[in-house]
């Protein structure tokens, strides 16, 4: 399978694809045609009188300062390295590649003004697992992810890291030992490179690949844990949803019929005394079907901006370099802040229905244990998925609602998307953490409804977890059991369809 840089439509499955190697993307003859014209076109306003901001210009506030041809390649190289000012945790190297595959179908794309050779110079590094480090703190979201982005592309002047394995490795060792020369950079390829939304960009995509199986394996613990407190099924009637359909609800109800369906367990109640369930149960379609709507949003959003260019300025024609703002970071962030709050949500009602499965209610013993007193059973994991709960509810602050003006007010308002990206995937990984817990929970409820069955699904996941986690007969540390539920979620080994 081949994909076209510059060419063909970039989406999250194939930009994962290319980084785990099933996918080849490679730049064919249509891609490097438009990328030598622009170069042409830029190497034409470098040669003018015209100031052409960031191609014959300084940077930012310096933007009235003129530069000679002769100062040309000093003034791209020198803009890296200043604007190379990250701190912090450098970011998983997956995060890194992402980046530079991204970066180059928007190079490719024929509106930035840079070389080839340099594109290919990316291209290598990306086919060749050269991973440059990047440290995960800095960038403001405009113009674009400026600090990252810098690090990102050190190692083609010789500068920066790269990792090799777990290790940190200097560049020039590195590029040293392969013999390969660094690159010279000329007239607007650093602004074309540090340009960007590449860093918030990678974090989305890889947020949006975790958030698709976290929805769906919260709709399975929900169905689950439904089952071990012997809920209604009837919440979930097609009938129920036609009149308010919105889509994620309307998803949402269906599996949660599929996952409930020819269950001996449900049928087994349908004629109990209870009138209704506590919200989180009766209410997951409506819950967790506002989380699928906050993520198709975020989802369009990226594949907009994983095929769009992002640097600045953009090349139109020879005599027209525009200055705008396709940099800027608010499109993304605004959408991340809003699916931090989806995602935190997911795990809001999963503990809910957590702590109602030790209440003690409808013939489950409380906190699952059938010797209470001198074993606590389960009492305990509900508090870590409280204190989990509530840290991601901290991290739900929108960060794209505040602003601090940078580059002497030049850059007077900026999106801190990069601060949204990074946040959303924190959240992401509590909530693996949540939904973890539940279905052990789960998992203990439905030993005391055999010897009734449940759905073939469900079946299914209940053995699975069995294999890892045994029947809680006596207190024991569940340290390890939690820990082999979480790398269960981790490496999507229940089964969500």
């Amino acid at each position: 399978m081949i994909f076209n840089y510059g060419i063909d439509h970039l989406t999250v499955d194939k930009t994962m694809s290319i980084a785990n190697g099933t996918l080849k993307g490679v730049i064919n003859e249509e891609a490097r045609i438009k990328v030598n014209e622009c170069r042409r076109m830029v190497e034409k306003m470098a040669a003018s009188n015209k100031a052409i901001y960031g191609i014959n210009t300084g940077f930012g506030p310096l933007c009235d300062v003129q530069i000679s041809p002769a100062e040309t390649s000093q003034l791209q190289e020198n803009l890296l390295m200043t604007h190379a000012v990250g701190v912090g945790n450098p970011i998983d190297s997956t995060l890194s590649k992402i980046m530079l595959i991204c970066k180059v179908h928007a190079l490719c794309q024929g509106f930035s003004g840079i070389r080839l050779e340099v594109i290919e110079r990316i291209l290598y590094f990306v086919e060749n697992e050269l991973l440059p480090v990047v440290p995960e703190q800095g960038s403001v979201g405009a113009s674009g992810d400026l600090a990252p982005l810098s690090h990102l592309f050190l190692p083609l002047i010789g500068e920066g890291e790269f990792w090799m394995g777990n290790e940190v490795v200097p560049a020039k060792e590195v590029l040293s030992k392969k013999g390969i020369p660094r690159i010279n950079l000329s007239a607007k390829e650093g602004l074309a490179l540090i340009n960007g939304t590449q860093f918030i960009l990678a974090h989305a995509i890889t947020g949006l690949k975790k958030m698709e199986y976290l929805l769906d394996l919260a709709d399975v613990a929900g169905a689950m844990s439904i089952e071990g407190y012997q809920g209604s099924a009837s919440p979930f009637k097609e009938a129920l949803h036609k009149i308010r359909p919105f889509k994620g609800n309307m998803v949402v109800a269906e599996r949660m019929r599929l996952l409930l369906g020819n269950s001996q367990n449900v049928v087994s109640h349908e004629d109990c005394v209870r009138v209704q369930d506590p919200y989180s149960m009766r209410c997951i379609p409506q819950v967790h079907g506002a989380s699928r709507n906050a993520f198709d949003h975020l989802n369009e959003l990226a594949e907009i901006e994983m095929n769009s260019v992002t640097d600045n300025p953009i090349v139109l024609s020879e005599t027209e370099a525009i200055s705008g703002g396709n940099f800027h970071g608010q499109p993304l962030a605004m959408a991340l802040d809003y699916n931090s709050i989806a995602a935190s949500e997911l795990g809001n009602i999963s503990d809910r229905r957590s702590y109602l499965l030790i209440e003690g209610k409808y013939g489950l013993p409380r906190l699952l244990t059938a010797a209470g007193g001198l074993n606590s059973g389960f009492m305990i994991p509900q508090y870590t998925t409280a204190a989990l709960v509530t840290e991601n509810k901290s991290l739900c602050f929108p960060p794209s609602a505040d602003s601090i003006p940078t580059s002497l007010g030049q850059e007077d308002h900026v999106s801190m998307g990069s601060i949204s990206a990074r946040k959303f995937n924190q959240i992401l990984g509590n909530l693996e953490k949540i939904l973890a817990i539940e279905l052990m929970y789960a998992a203990q409820a439905l030993e005391f409804r055999r010897p009734n069955t449940f759905s073939a699904i469900i079946e299914k996941n209940f053995s699975i977890i069995r294999e890892k986690v045994a029947k809680l007969e006596e207190d024991r540390i569940l340290k390890e059991d939690i820990n082999a539920m979480i790398t269960m979620v981790k490496n999507k080994t229940i089964i969500v369809k």
